[in-house]
């Protein structure tokens, strides 16, 4: 048996491998985005998936920016 042809697989897989990495990092940053620039977003990641948008939450808060989960809180209450 020759080592090409299991070669060639590992290579495709590899391949296949890293483009599923790459959509899923810009797939999250699609998300951060998203979430980032629509309060009204944030509203439906809230009722839809909660802990997403916790995670959201807490890396702003890791990166320095706080505020978004109070203001949205406030929004919310209000009934906006």
């Amino acid at each position: 048996m020759s080592g090409k042809p299991f070669g060639a697989l590992a290579k495709k897989l590899m391949k296949g491998v890293i483009a599923l990495e790459l959509l899923g990092i810009f797939g999250a940053y699609a998300l951060f985005r998203a979430m980032d620039d629509s309060q009204d977003f944030r509203s439906t990641m809230k009722r839809r998936f909660p802990s997403i948008l916790e995670v959201y939450y807490k890396s702003n808060e890791m990166a320095g920016v706080y505020g978004a989960r109070q203001r949205d809180r406030e929004a919310w209450s209000d009934g906006r």
